[in-house]
């Protein structure tokens, strides 16, 4: 093997990409802050030295692609390694239309690098297009990033791949936490990478052999119910035979994670309308109405909203409610040493934290990173940041936005305003602090408003349990009281 990397590899990095390169498929289940991009990306340099490849398709969720083109590829891609990068554009111009066709079509001499956000493939132009550009560039390699964003067998996107997968020579998922909630997730993220990688091409044969199901009813709905598991020793031998396992813990010189929460006592008004929000849901459950996950999860949304200081209702704007919780954040802020980070769940809390710190500590210390940030402001924000000697202390984001794929190690301190009820969402924001280039210990500060949902999911969280995926069993009740 001739190569030479472009940044030194840790022992770890080295020893995953020497155990799995040539392999027509891996997955690399490395956890987060241990860069497994990198090691992908020499992955991808080895095979195109080797002339296995001369095309790759990066497929990663939206927060995440950007990072790929503007990051990870330029920091690790060799210089002598002749590239032609596309990013997806979810709004197709003719301009862009005639790019495109170019670069699938064309004969080039280095390495074609196609970088998708997952979402697309749910589209029909998506999936057409990353379909032609597999068959038009055959030695090709594809990368499927935080893969449990398929882990869901009936998506459009899952669906997609799983044809797609027909077309890719050699293929790598990456995660660190290919099990956000249950072992049944792993069955779509390993059948992309074969069929029969796991010992079964049906899921409902993987589920009968290490799931234990019984049948269950809620309200006038009867389901299916896993209760437990078994022979998962079977199934993580399995696994080994195809992947690599690494923990930061057993790698990386990273220093701890403090965790301390802040209690923020609900007021008068948000007691009430919390009450009565919750009594309404626990009627509509008894009644069999909230039957679906969607009618559960809408709920509690509205719990948690009124927690954090909001109400949106059915019909009508978001109202602001009288709340200690914006004036707590500040107090915190105050407290603070060096730079922060700000999660929060809901927009309407963002623009008030953004503009209660604003007046606080000015302008350039404050900066919003979400949805309706436009993408072009979005990595200068991460390096302003980063910038040990730029004014910005405070990074207001939200998670399912600027929770995946961007470093900033500049934080000591991550503030939860509220919590996100996805554990895999709670993992990745955490760890966009907590990874390769951290000197500091990370302090975690969780803002509670005791004996509200607040600590329900916080608790949820703990104990690993993705609330999404739980709430059609016995638990949604136990949720709402």
């Amino acid at each position: 093997m001739n190569y030479t990397y472009k940044t030194k590899p840790f022992d770890h990095q080295e020893k995953a990409l020497n155990d799995s390169w040539a392999a027509e498929y891996h997955a690399l289940f490395m956890e987060m802050g241990t860069g497994k991009s990198k090691v992908a990306i020499d992955n991808m340099g080895i095979l195109f030295h080797e002339k296995q490849i001369n095309a790759v398709l990066i497929i990663a969720p939206k927060g995440v692609y950007d990072n790929w083109v503007k990051g990870e590829i330029p920091a690790h891609l060799p210089e002598d390694i002749q590239r032609d990068v596309v990013r997806w554009e979810p709004l197709i111009t003719q301009k862009f239309n005639r790019r495109l066709d170019n670069f699938i079509m064309e004969d080039f001499i280095g390495l074609k690098i196609f970088v998708m956000n997952v979402e697309a493939l749910s589209t029909p132009k998506g999936s057409k297009t990353a379909g032609r550009f597999l068959v038009q560039n055959p030695e090709n390699m594809v990368v499927v990033d935080e893969s449990t964003t398929i882990k869901n067998r009936k998506a459009a996107r899952t669906k997609t791949l799983q044809v797609l997968q027909k077309y890719a020579k050699y293929r790598r998922i990456l995660t660190g936490s290919p099990i956000t909630k249950s072992p049944m997730d792993l069955f779509s993220q390993c059948s992309f990478l074969a069929p029969m990688a796991l010992g079964y091409n049906s899921y409902f044969a993987f589920q009968n052999r290490y799931a234990v199901v019984r049948q269950q009813k809620m309200g006038q709905r009867s389901f299916q119910e896993i209760v437990g598991y078994r022979r998962l020793e079977e199934l993580n031998e399995r696994l080994t035979g195809f992947s690599t396992r690494i923990l930061k813990s057993e790698c990386l010189d990273l220093p701890e994670k403090l965790y301390t929460k802040r209690y923020v006592p609900l007021t008068k008004e948000q007691g009430k309308l919390y009450n009565q929000m919750k009594e309404m849901a626990l009627a509509q459950l008894d009644n069999g109405e909230l039957a679906t996950t969607t009618s559960v999860l809408t709920q509690i949304m509205r719990l948690q909203q009124i927690c954090c200081g909001h109400f949106t209702p059915d019909i009508g704007e978001t109202r602001s409610l009288d709340s200690n919780r914006l004036n707590e954040l500040v107090s915190i802020s105050e407290e603070l040493q060096g730079k922060c980070i700000i999660w929060a769940s809901y927009t309407h809390d963002l623009l008030r934290i953004h503009s209660a710190l604003r007046d606080c500590f000015g302008p350039e210390a404050v900066a919003l990173y979400y949805g309706d940030t436009p993408q072009e402001e979005r990595q200068l924000t991460v390096e302003r940041f980063q910038d040990p000697n730029n004014a910005l202390r405070f990074f207001i984001g939200q998670p399912k936005t600027g929770g995946y794929g961007i470093t900033l190690t500049a934080a000591t301190t991550v503030v939860y305003y509220s919590n996100s009820y996805d554990l895999e969402i709670r993992l990745q924001s955490e760890d966009r602090a907590h990874r390769i280039g951290q000197k500091n210990t990370v302090t975690y500060v969780d803002m509670i408003s005791p004996d509200t949902l607040d600590e329900k999911i916080l608790n949820a969280l703990k104990n690993k349990v993705n609330l999404a995926e739980t709430v059609l069993g016995e638990e949604a009740r136990q949720w709402f009281q």
